[in-house]
């Protein structure tokens, strides 16, 4: 249903009490520098624009290896918030390797298993944000391929 990757992510965090679960959120948001594209990288599809529902502009970049694995880059704006640093580091982690099909079929539930339930209703745009913004630069990727 997930990627392995995403998998491990998921249940690193499901059973953490909430202190550390909040923590690994933080650390995870650090991390979202890992995610930016390398100096040289071209991408087969490249997503930037501030949306209504983010704080600052996200840039979303994608490349289909000729294996047909997504690998995905993400570059944030100073202004993003933590919580969306930390999904845009934890979803890069989670779903690159995986093919785009697989990747246009995770659900969402799986966002509440990792930041829990509270922070999901507090910040509920933004726990979803950057998994929308992935999808959609997938889907574009899939309409625009050519025909096999």
């Amino acid at each position: 249903m997930y990627p392995p990757a995403l998998t491990e992510i998921i249940e690193l965090f499901e059973f953490l009490p909430e202190p550390e679960r909040r923590e690994n959120l933080i650390n995870y948001a650090d991390a979202a520098a890992a995610c930016v594209r390398k100096e040289g990288d071209t991408f087969d599809l490249e997503d930037v624009r501030k949306d209504e529902e983010c704080t600052d502009t996200v840039g979303v970049y994608l490349r289909v290896d000729e294996l047909g694995r997504a690998q995905f880059a993400i570059e944030l704006g100073p202004k993003v918030q933590t919580l969306t640093k930390a999904m845009a580091a934890i979803l890069c982690r989670g779903l690159s390797g995986s093919t785009p099909e697989e990747i246009m079929a995770v659900p969402a539930d799986f966002v509440p298993r990792i930041i829990g339930a509270d922070l999901v209703r507090l910040r509920s745009q933004t726990v979803y944000y950057i998994l929308t913004r992935m999808k959609s630069a997938v889907k574009t990727w899939l309409d625009q391929r050519p025909a096999a």
